[in-house]
């Protein structure tokens, strides 16, 4: 997950290829509890987060936010009480990119460092 969360974001048109099913699968194998979720036709990688509290789950939320402006790709980010649940997904396209791929990893490196530092 390292390799991929240090990996740059791509540059990218609306004219390039869709990833396949088999480049999707393989991303997903080094994130876990990732998953590709389906709203309005347009696939979504997502996963929920839980926190002791609200707060915790905002202070995440925010922490996600510097992460996805400093990549200038950013994702839906759906917040309730204990949970933080992130949805990336390429809005040109309207379907999934490496970018997305990247930022999961990336978002998943931040959580394991934030649990870490609770210890």
């Amino acid at each position: 997950m390292d390799k991929l969360a240090n990996q740059p974001i791509l540059s990218y048109t609306k004219y390039d290829s869709p990833m396949t099913e088999d480049q999707t699968e393989v991303y997903l194998k080094v994130l876990p509890d990732w998953k590709v979720v389906y709203r309005e036709g347009n696939p979504l990688l997502e996963k929920s987060y839980s926190f002791d509290d609200f707060l915790g789950a905002v202070k995440f939320a925010n922490e996600i936010a510097d992460l996805s402006e400093e990549a200038h790709h950013h994702p839906d980010i759906l917040i309730s009480w204990g949970k933080c649940t992130v949805s990336w997904w390429t809005f040109v396209y309207k379907r999934l990119h490496e970018n997305d791929f990247i930022m999961a990893a990336r978002t998943e490196m931040l959580f394991q460092d934030k649990s870490r530092g609770q210890n």
